[in-house]
């Protein structure tokens, strides 16, 4: 399949969206487990994005730069940008927020409902410094992810761990190999 699968699980505790990038594989979140094959389809998301993921382009490599995402100076303060975070052919998109020389990461979906994304493409919604889920209203703070407003008042956006090297942001969450940038 030459175009990435968005598949989301849920149980009753736990969600899990991936981007997948074969033909046949699974997803598990908690005790459910999907599994799945694609006989000559074609298969993707409606963004139609994912075509340099799927041939494994992560702007290197391996090593450091494979985690590479962009420079601190790319990642915005009023908005995010989207990212993707790959392990073996799975993606999980991103969203990246820069508070001065910092940054924050979380996997772009809401915890009302998972299939929904923070980002939707051309920047999170920002007001009164948090995050809002363009959605349903869902307001997160934009240090620890938690939700103070909306359905999830409470939960928290999934962090992913991201630092800041000379003057660059680069992905060091273990559950991730490599990272891209993913386009308007």
């Amino acid at each position: 399949m030459t175009d990435p699968a968005r598949v989301t699980l849920e149980d009753d505790d736990e969600s899990t969206s991936v981007r997948v990038y074969d033909d046949e594989g699974d997803v598990s979140t908690g005790d459910a487990t999907f599994r799945f094959s694609v006989d000559g389809g074609t298969g993707g998301d409606s963004s139609g994005e994912g075509t340099d993921a799927a041939a494994g382009k992560s702007g290197a490599a391996d090593g450091a730069d494979s985690r590479r995402i962009a420079p601190l100076a790319d990642v915005p303060t009023d908005g995010t940008l989207r990212c993707e975070a790959r392990r073996d052919r799975r993606g999980t998109e991103l969203i990246l927020r820069r508070a001065g020389d910092e940054v924050s990461a979380w996997r772009n979906s809401c915890p009302h409902k998972p299939e929904v994304r923070i980002d939707p493409g051309p920047g999170a919604i920002v007001r009164d410094d948090q995050l809002v889920c363009h959605e349903h209203g869902a307001r997160f703070e934009c240090d620890d992810g938690v939700c103070t407003m909306g359905p999830c008042r409470g939960d928290a956006l999934d962090s992913i761990a991201v630092t800041v090297r000379d003057g660059t942001v680069y992905l060091t969450d273990d559950r991730f190999d490599s990272c891209r940038l993913l386009g308007e």
